[in-house]
């Protein structure tokens, strides 16, 4: 069977670096980490994918990035693909984009930045244990 797919999706390299580097410590090779710089790359890496019969079950998002914001990122991927777990990075969402993500996409947890460690495991973790 094909290894399930974690999403990362930020418009900064160094904070994707940082979030694939906490998530290889904390699973390993469990899972297959994809990144991407900003929504739209999220978008088309999520249809590669899943032409490709590939599972992304996690999505961790940034809010705040050039041309789509993380809120509505997140809402299209519920459109096509509601059993994905999905988690928002910010440092600056407004609460109305967090409850709007909440109510039309599902939103499983809103992380401020900077985050912890653990944190960010243990948030993840409770999302998969939704599966």
């Amino acid at each position: 069977m094909t290894k399930a797919v974690i999403l990362c999706v930020d418009d900064e390299k160094a904070v994707l670096q940082s979030l694939r580097t906490q998530l290889m410590e904390a699973f390993g090779n469990a899972y297959i980490y994809e990144l991407a710089e900003d929504a739209n790359e999220g978008l088309e890496i999520i249809n590669e994918l899943s032409e490709d019969g590939m599972k992304i079950i996690l999505i961790v998002s940034d809010w705040l990035m050039p041309g789509m914001k993380g809120d509505e990122f997140l809402i299209r991927v519920h459109q096509q693909f509601p059993n994905v777990v999905k988690i928002m990075l910010t440092g600056q969402a407004d609460e109305s984009a967090i409850q709007r993500a909440k109510e039309q996409a599902n939103l499983h947890c809103c992380l401020s930045k900077p985050w912890t460690e653990e944190e960010l495991i243990q948030t993840l973790k409770s999302g998969l244990a939704q599966l």
